[in-house]
């Protein structure tokens, strides 16, 4: 196992150095951070290595939410220990291996040096850091709280991410089995019945209506394949395109949220990640039509985004907050009633802890009950797709054996 030098800045502020053992640079990385330690350089075989510069190569088209995190959690750890702005950037620039972060980082410490506040050298690089990790930098600032600040963004990303990768796992299989389903049927459509089709026709017998179906699809695709092709190309550069304006988003997103099973748990996603962010946002003394504007540009849902200028209307009418929600479409009675109770108790960063703990349970839930049903639906799929070609081939078949007969 290669050995690596490091140099490092303890919970003291004080830089220390040594040797270790590891696999790769992130494992020393790794190692020193789960040790209460901030890496400052990491030196060894692996700098020089064909691997290691595979590995940068890899990411360079984005910073990852985990490298976000470990970015934060270090920025944190180096404020507490009493290090300035300039040194502690300094630090993170010389230990980050994302070349886009390296960047925006040496930037963001000429910007402040020249006189930028840390909020503003942030929002200049909206590519790695989100309108919530720029306003809650901000906040932070404002308060003089900014280490108790990035240390509720840790809680937010690392709940944004958990969510985000239950999600994407759930939706996993299901995507791999249909994309072998779709694989499976050009197979048989294009390679297997129309040999079965030219024996049956030789034998001059009458085709049933499953074998005469496939037959007309394997001739479409055979005589038109570049204008399904072509419409195929067309539709899907159109849809991007599309996605892109406001409307097309709203659209798309409205109708994710009316889709059986995926759409009920999109909207629980969302409640967890309105009430944790409503939440830490009160905390951070944001105030609620700021946290509104911030809310609506990170819920991750055009047509739940659009609700949150709504209630900004209404609120700024002196209603409230619970009564304007009753009327929105996306909030459960549940969420409205929790609010509303929290806005007469005076304890509304309370509720929306215990609200997001809840969606939080319930996205879990509907995660597992989504496994669950999607497995059945993907059996009848395949029975339906694999009963349809043996129809297609064994009705014939069985006539032609009646015939020999």
């Amino acid at each position: 196992m290669p050995q690596f030098s490091y140099k490092a800045i303890n919970q003291s502020g004080v830089e220390i150095s040594g040797v270790v053992e590891a696999k790769s640079v992130e494992a020393v990385q790794n190692l020193l951070s789960e040790q209460g330690l901030i890496p400052s350089a990491v030196t060894g075989e692996s700098f020089t290595s064909g691997n290691f510069l595979a590995g940068i190569q890899a990411k360079l088209a984005s910073v990852t939410m985990k490298e976000l995190i470990l970015f934060t959690k270090q920025f944190r750890t180096m404020l507490i220990a009493g290090l300035p702005i300039l040194k502690v950037l300094e630090i993170l620039e010389h230990q980050t291996q994302n070349p886009k972060l390296k960047k925006a980082l040496t930037s963001m410490t000429v910007e402040i040096r020249e006189g930028l506040a840390l909020n503003e050298a942030f929002g200049k690089h909206p590519g790695i850091f989100s309108p919530l990790y720029i306003n809650m930098i901000e906040a932070g600032e404002s308060s003089g709280t900014l280490s108790d600040v990035l240390d509720r963004l840790v809680y937010i990303l690392e709940h944004e991410h958990k969510v985000r990768s239950d999600i994407k796992s759930a939706l996993q299989y299901p995507m791999m089995v249909m994309v072998a389903l779709v694989i499976a049927f050009f197979v048989l459509l294009t390679f297997v019945i129309p040999k079965f089709v030219g024996i049956f026709t030789k034998a001059g017998l009458d085709l049933p209506l499953p074998t005469l179906i496939c037959l007309y699809l394997y001739q479409f695709l055979q005589n038109y394949w570049y204008l399904l092709l072509g419409g195929l190309v067309l539709v899907i550069l159109v849809l991007r395109y599309w996605f892109k304006t406001e409307q097309g988003q709203y659209v798309r997103d409205k109708f994710i949220l009316r889709i059986p099973l995926v759409g009920v748990l999109f909207v629980k996603a969302s409640m967890s990640r309105f009430a944790s962010i409503f939440s830490i946002l009160q905390a951070s003394g944001v105030t609620v039509l700021s946290s509104l504007d911030i809310l609506s540009g990170t819920i991750g849902n055009v047509a739940i985004s659009r609700e949150f200028s709504k209630l900004k209307d209404k609120i700024q009418e002196g209603r409230g907050i619970s009564a304007p929600l009753r009327s929105s479409e996306y909030f459960p009675p549940m969420v409205v009633d929790m609010v509303a109770v929290g806005e007469e108790s005076g304890e509304l960063e309370q509720m929306l802890q215990v609200i997001s703990t809840h969606y939080d349970d319930e996205v879990e839930y509907a995660v597992k009950g989504l496994s669950e049903a999607i497995g059945p639906i993907l059996i009848i799929s395949l029975a339906a797709i694999v009963g349809f070609f043996a129809m297609a081939i064994f009705l014939p078949m069985w006539d032609l054996t009646k015939m020999v007969r």
